[in-house]
């Protein structure tokens, strides 16, 4: 994608129109690249994988319903709860 959005990617990202998503429970989510994960119920992260970002701070952790993670996210798995990853469509898997 070049620097500027001339095809309106980052819109229909938005809108969840660009490229899909992923709606899961406990299964592990891996090989993935999300730009956003949405918790529809209140969920529980068991494990987590963030491009660019190391730490444990938001594992067997309780997410309120409603909640929106943005992130770049490669790998994810629930204990408990509901969620939509959001796959990014950019092309850019660097940032």
């Amino acid at each position: 994608m070049s620097r500027y959005d001339t095809d309106n990617t980052l819109l229909l990202e938005m809108l969840g129109k660009g490229g899909g998503h992923n709606i899961f429970t406990t299964a592990a989510q891996t090989g993935k690249d999300y730009y956003a994960v949405h918790f529809v119920k209140q969920s529980v992260i068991a494990s987590i994988t963030v491009a660019n970002a190391d730490g444990d701070s938001l594992l067997q952790t309780t997410i309120p319903a409603g909640t929106t993670i943005f992130l770049r996210i490669t790998a994810i798995t629930l204990t408990s709860g509901l969620a939509i990853g959001y796959r990014e469509t950019d092309g850019d898997t660097t940032a």
